[in-house]
């Protein structure tokens, strides 16, 4: 199985500008030879899209029934790609931080994240919440868990269930100074204290704190290969 992880450009609350770029990636992950292309945390509306006002930030969450999950389901049918993206979801009157699976035109897997790292949660009201479930889902063959960020931190213990391989999307604005000389160190010793085979994938966005991407393959307590952080664009991985 070959998987691509995108170290891609947002525009914070500009869903147009985010989809254009899921859409010219997913085509270049086909031409990769890409079964699955995956994004970091919060990738469809940007991080930091939210305002913490639960009247404004309604109408940047999506539903799983909205236009643009509907067009990027489509997209996965007609490309020939699967997807794996983080967004903020509105379910009823609650709003997540979520990560979604879409396979040929279907939604294969939710995952809502259990920490609340996602939200400044000294502001926020019951609008805003996490969710409780981490559940193994199959692809290709492969068990597979999905954690968003600070769930690795703040719960390891329950992704300790035999995964044969871990999807962790974040969104991460160290320096690329600090990331190489301390952060990365501790990031992989974490993942490696829950599954042997965990993808890391972070975004670029530029602004007053700017945040330089990277997507790595860390198996077993080692980085396997990566695109490092600063690096635009995608790689393959083979598991």
């Amino acid at each position: 199985m070959k998987i691509a992880l995108a170290s891609a450009r947002f525009i914070a609350c500009n869903i147009g500008f985010n989809l254009s770029q899921i859409e010219k990636y997913m085509l270049q992950a086909k031409t990769m030879g890409a079964d699955l292309l995956c994004f970091g945390e919060s990738y469809l509306q940007g991080f930091e899209c939210l305002k913490w006002d639960y009247e404004i930030d309604k109408n940047t969450a999506v539903s799983l029934s909205s236009p643009e999950f509907t067009q990027l389901s489509k997209w996965t049918a007609e490309i020939g790609v699967d997807l794996l993206f983080g967004f903020i979801e509105k379910c009823e009157n609650a709003l997540y931080s979520s990560c979604a699976v879409l396979s040929n035109g279907k939604l294969l897997h939710l995952y809502r994240r259990i920490s609340k790292g996602w939200k400044e949660f000294w502001h926020t009201d019951s609008h805003y919440q996490e969710g409780d479930a981490v559940k193994l889902f199959s692809y290709q063959d492969k068990n597979c868990l999905i954690a968003l960020c600070g769930d690795l931190w703040d719960y390891p213990e329950r992704f300790l269930q035999g995964t044969d391989l871990l999807f962790w999307p974040v969104f991460v604005n160290f320096s690329i100074e600090e990331w190489i000389n301390a952060e990365l160190a501790d990031y992989l010793k974490q993942a490696n204290t829950v599954c042997s085979d965990v993808l890391f994938i972070n975004s670029i966005v530029d602004g007053e704190k700017p945040a330089f991407g990277g997507c790595y393959h860390f198996a077993d307590g080692e980085i396997k290969e990566c695109l490092p952080m600063g690096k635009e664009g995608l790689f393959i991985v083979d598991v």
